[in-house]
Order: structure tokens, then sequence, then C-alpha cells
């Protein structure tokens, strides 16, 4: 009898072990996302670096966590990037088309450039496909016209690992890329295109470092 009893206990120790080995688990992988870097938590533009004259013609504005890219009268060019550098991760956002001709990208790591909107030399959307500086755009993202709206929130993700390139649009790979300007480090920039009269706005911007 008393084996029986120090048999079960055993076994009750093993099981509360195991719940709170599960419940541990648990805990790390929230903690985890929680890690994940909220680029409008504020409500402001702290964790950028704004480009000067932004007080003057509000280039980039956040409102109820929404960031309201608007082209000027002079329509100058302008990105906003983050203060923090990073080498490998993952942005995950999403973004609405406002009104105009809307030429918008996030650029990653330095000019190499992930298109959301109508590319300007093409002059036809590019979204989710690369632009590199020197090459034009190399490789054009796969079901892009299936999948994104013209009125509605489009949901994005960027994977950036080391050279490689791979975006996700409403939870559908359209693209992976290599490419061959791609450097270690850098910061996130977000553009608003010179020589347009544009308006698009972001919301729910994520980074993960990887």
């Amino acid at each position: 009898m008393e084996l029986c009893k120090h048999n079960f206990s055993l076994l009750r120790i093993t099981h509360l072990g195991f719940c709170a080995l599960l419940l541990s688990l648990y805990s790390l992988c929230y903690a985890d996302k929680n890690l994940s870097l909220n680029l409008l938590q504020n409500n402001d533009l702290s964790k950028f670096i704004v480009p000067k004259g932004n007080d003057q013609y509000s280039w980039y504005v956040v409102e109820t966590g929404v960031l309201k890219l608007r082209s000027s009268p002079n329509r100058k060019h302008s990105v906003l990037k983050t203060k923090e550098v990073f080498s490998n991760f993952r942005c995950s956002f999403e973004f609405r088309f406002v009104e105009g001709n809307i030429d918008s990208g996030i650029e990653l790591r330095n000019n190499d450039q992930i298109q959301i909107g109508i590319s300007g030399s093409l002059k036809r959307d590019m979204t989710g496909s690369p632009y590199i500086p020197g090459l034009g755009y190399p490789k054009l993202a796969k079901g892009v016209d299936k999948l994104l709206s013209i009125k509605d929130w489009n949901q994005m993700t960027i994977i950036c690992e080391g050279p490689r390139y791979r975006v996700n649009l409403a939870g559908n790979e359209i693209l992976d890329y290599h490419s061959p300007r791609a450097i270690p480090k850098g910061p996130i920039g977000i553009q608003l295109h010179g020589n347009r009269d544009m308006k698009i706005d972001f919301r729910r911007f994520f980074v993960d470092k990887l």
C-alpha cells in the first residue's frame, strides 16, 4: 500500500513538473512575441530620424497609430529611416492606398527597396517587387494582382536574411530574391517618392530581429 502511495506521489510530481515545463515554454514564446519592436508604439516619430522640413510640410505624421505619408506642394523626395539599425530581421505592417499617384516602398538596410505602388519608370504597379539601384526591377513579385486591395488595408511581411529578401502579401509568398547589392546592416526606411502627388497610410509596423 505504501509503495502504491509512493508511486502515485511520483506520478503527481512528474505531472506537475510537466505542466510547469509547458507553462515555461508558453511564457518564453509569449515573451519572444513581445520583443517585437513596434515602430509606432508611442504614436509619434520617436523611433525614426525625421527628415529636415517635416515640421513645415508634414510629410510624415502619426495619428491614432497610423503613419500618414503626404506629398508637399513642392513634391520633395524623402525617406523616413529608423534610428536603430538591423542585420537579419522581419518587418510586418499594413498599408493602405489613400489618394494620388502612389509610389512608395520599404528600404532594406540601404537603398534596396521593396516597392509599394506604381513604379515611376515602368508606369505600372510593382507592389512587392524589389527595386535595386542600378538594376531596376530584377524580379517580378508573383500573384500581386489577385491579392492587392486598392481601397482597403493590405498586410505585408518582409524577411531579410543576409542578401535574401522574402515578401508575403496577405499571407502569401510573392517574392524570394537574393540581392547582389545587399549590405550586412542598416536602417529600415519608408519612402515618400518625389515628383508625386500621393497619400498612403501605414499601421501596425513591427520589427523582429532574427
